[in-house]
């Protein structure tokens, strides 16, 4: 499990549509929510939007908002109203669209992206710090700024954007996520979309390409240094590899993954592909600076680190010296980032049973817990 995911490489096509039959998805009856209508309550203003579209390689489907359109008062979300299993999940057409504060912007939502922790936040494993039911849920946001608050200085109306909108994972996360038509996200957690990819790859790298790079602060990473990332072909550790490798100028770049998907990590900047189905990595001769766990195996990960080296686990149990953190959400990281995800050193990996429609996030959420994704899980166009 992964914490939270340019041109998606061969080995995992970006938007390839492999998605399962549809299962039935339940349209909730507009009164469910009405009653907590002012946990949503819109004070957005009516005008009109730019004709803007997004582009994908592999993708036929464009996004186009009308010129004459105009900011509604309600939009369609995906809500739950009680912790639990994906049946929790309910489309409603009728949830207000969000206030935009002085310091937001409100995003015309494009495409969207799962994470583990949409999941275990659902399921109310840290009901005690999440904001208050019902909930809209989503992270991981690419879309197009249709409106800016009073003191926003560096976005306007029609800028193409992406973020992880909350800036706290775990503590207070948004209410209103980027599962809906339209979200209300600070300017201090929002970036320009990288010119070279489309919405829906840019959807699947905020919270992940965050946490990745701030695993990578926090354990001192840096140059001539080496590295083993556990779980490389998930959402983080896929670009956990890519930084320490083409950013931070790793002298060697370990990575597990399962069979089929060794080819991957190696076109990603692994040095060392380790068939975790095959191989232990408490067996490995080499040891590491630092051990990059996503997967939950700190207690392996502190046997192959050299003396004084680090690991820092996303998920399990820590085991010492290793360390946890929860992420920042921080758009100056997406700024800092940006110029090697232009210049293709930084790619994105959508999953390729993705993206996943709007009226598919159930079945998204399903896959995400299969625990099986590569890459980032999408849901991608959203209308």
């Amino acid at each position: 499990m992964n914490a939270a995911l340019a041109t998606t490489t061969a080995a995992t096509p970006a938007l390839r549509r492999e998605t399962p039959p549809l299962r039935h998805c339940t349209i909730a009856k507009p009164s469910i929510f009405r009653s907590n209508r002012v946990s949503f309550e819109s004070g957005v203003q009516r005008k009109t939007l730019p004709r803007i579209s997004a582009s994908s390689q592999n993708a036929s489907a464009a996004v186009n908002v009308a010129a004459d359109a105009s900011i509604p008062s309600e939009m369609k979300a995906w809500v739950y109203s009680e912790y639990g299993g994906v049946d929790v999940l309910k489309l409603e057409s009728n949830i207000s669209v969000p206030v935009v504060n002085d310091d937001q912007v409100l995003i015309k939502v494009v495409a969207a992206a799962l994470n583990p922790v949409d999941a275990k936040r659902r399921q109310g494993k840290f009901k005690a710090t999440d904001s208050p039911l019902p909930t809209v849920p989503g992270y991981d946001v690419a879309g197009i700024v249709v409106k800016v608050g009073s003191a926003v200085k560096n976005f306007k109306e029609g800028d193409e954007v992406y973020a992880n909108v909350s800036e706290k994972a775990l503590e207070g996360p948004k209410q209103s996520g980027s599962l809906a038509e339209y979200t209300a996200v600070e300017e201090k957690l929002l970036a320009l979309k990288p010119k070279n990819i489309d919405f829906a790859q840019a959807a699947g790298l905020p919270l992940a390409i965050e946490t990745a790079d701030e695993g990578l602060v926090r354990t001192e990473f840096s140059a001539g240094k080496s590295i083993l990332v556990l779980n490389g072909a998930g959402g983080v550790g896929s670009l956990a590899i890519q930084l320490a490798k083409h950013v931070y100028g790793a002298s060697m770049v370990a990575a597990t993954a399962s069979t089929g998907k060794l080819e991957l990590v190696r076109s990603l900047g692994a040095d060392l592909a380790i068939d975790y189905t095959k191989e232990n990595i408490e067996d490995l001769t080499e040891r590491f600076d630092v051990v990059f766990d996503a997967i939950g195996m700190c207690d392996k990960a502190v046997k192959v680190i050299k003396e004084g080296g680090k690991v820092v686990a996303l998920t399990g149990a820590v085991t010492p010296p290793g360390f946890r953190f929860v992420v920042t959400s921080n758009g100056d990281v997406l700024k800092k980032l940006n110029p090697y995800i232009e210049s293709g050193k930084v790619k994105p990996v959508v999953d390729p049973k993705g993206p996943f429609p709007f009226s598919r996030v159930a079945d998204a959420f399903s896959y995400l817990e299969t625990n099986h994704a590569t890459g980032k899980v999408v849901v991608y166009p959203i209308p």
